[in-house]
């Protein structure tokens, strides 16, 4: 393709510079190239707090003010049909007149810059997930993304070159491609760390440092008592620590309790007794009075073979020894 006036190569439209980063990207995929493209879309270049911050953080210098116009229409289109970042570095492919390679590196955060910003937010991330999606306080926000200080480049840490042959410090091609990382940002916002050569979860852990440690443990005063607790939620409280065993390994009853068993016990012991001796005695007692008593040589009575010589008197008891004494008898005694 030949040059037009004044050296530079013929203007070519959108649609036409789209369909040839369409046929290059093709290509490039064909021979084995992994390409992560910019697609086209409109509206606003970034929509998500990092990506916003990048491109804030780029139009706030006037370094930039000329040459970032043009790289908008540029990656609005689709021309960036690669981008890749890395630890502290940018390549990108974009298509223009023809296809260009692009370059950007970024210097690492100073170590005491990024300890500062550690510093000044410690106590207030709690997570890396919420980091990463902006949605802590503006205070920490602001922090971060505060020109100069913050994690953000600054335009002396920010090194470009491009293969085309526009001679400015910043051509279109590099413009476009400093809005793709603020684009790129909106889906993966962790590559900022990566490519200022930080670790995030160093927030987090100075975070947790900062904060003070617990000496002290609450006063009794301050400790709510478990029957309160009960009585406000309708609901009952387990037992924390399980009730002393004895040394015998039981819980002894209460003295109360353990007496009034005792007496029980003496009781159903004694009814137990008066009633073994009344069935001993009725067992004792003449059992066939028609065989008639008989009178042993000592006096006793005996019937059967039963002696009740030594058997309590009852009365009719009392009354049988009576008539048996009045009555003679017959036959020799044994």
């Amino acid at each position: 393709m030949g040059y037009g006036y004044g050296g530079w190569k013929p203007y070519v439209s959108v649609a036409e510079r789209r369909k040839k980063a369409e046929l290059a990207a093709a290509k490039a995929k064909k021979a084995g190239a992994v390409l992560s493209p910019i697609a086209s879309y409109r509206g606003a270049i970034a929509k998500t707090f990092w990506g916003k911050a990048w491109c804030d953080n780029l139009e706030g210098y006037s370094d930039y003010a000329n040459r970032l116009p043009r790289g908008r229409t540029y990656v609005r289109n689709g021309s960036v049909i690669d981008l890749q970042i890395t630890a502290g570095e940018v390549r990108a492919q974009v298509m223009g007149s023809s296809l260009y390679t692009v370059a950007v590196t970024v210097t690492a955060c100073p170590e005491k810059q990024w300890r500062a910003i550690g510093a000044d937010c410690a106590g207030s991330i709690d997570s890396i997930v919420e980091l990463l999606q902006g949605k802590l306080s503006t205070s920490v926000m602001e922090r971060i993304c505060k020109p100069g200080t913050g994690l953000f480049p600054v335009p002396k840490e920010i090194r470009f070159n491009c293969s085309c042959p526009d001679w400015a410090s910043m051509c279109k091609h590099v413009a476009a491609v400093l809005y793709g990382v603020g684009t790129r940002l909106d889906q993966q916002p962790e590559l900022l760390f990566a490519l200022r050569r930080v670790d995030v979860n160093d927030l987090v852990r100075q975070a947790g440092a900062g904060l003070p440690k617990a000496t002290k443990r609450p006063t009794t005063s301050k400790v709510l008592d478990d029957a309160l607790v009960a009585d406000v939620f309708g609901i009952e409280m387990a037992d924390v620590y399980p009730p002393p065993k004895s040394a015998a390994g039981r819980n002894k009853p209460p003295a109360g309790k353990a007496t009034a068993k005792k007496a029980t016990r003496s009781a159903v012991a004694a009814n137990a007794k008066a009633a073994e001796d009344n069935k001993s005695v009725t067992k004792k007692l003449p059992v066939k009075p028609s065989a008639g008593p008989r009178k042993s040589t000592s006096g006793n009575i005996v019937a059967g073979k039963a002696n009740v010589a030594n058997s309590p008197a009852t009365p009719k008891a009392a009354a049988t020894r009576k008539r048996a004494s009045t009555r003679p008898v017959k036959g020799t005694s044994r």
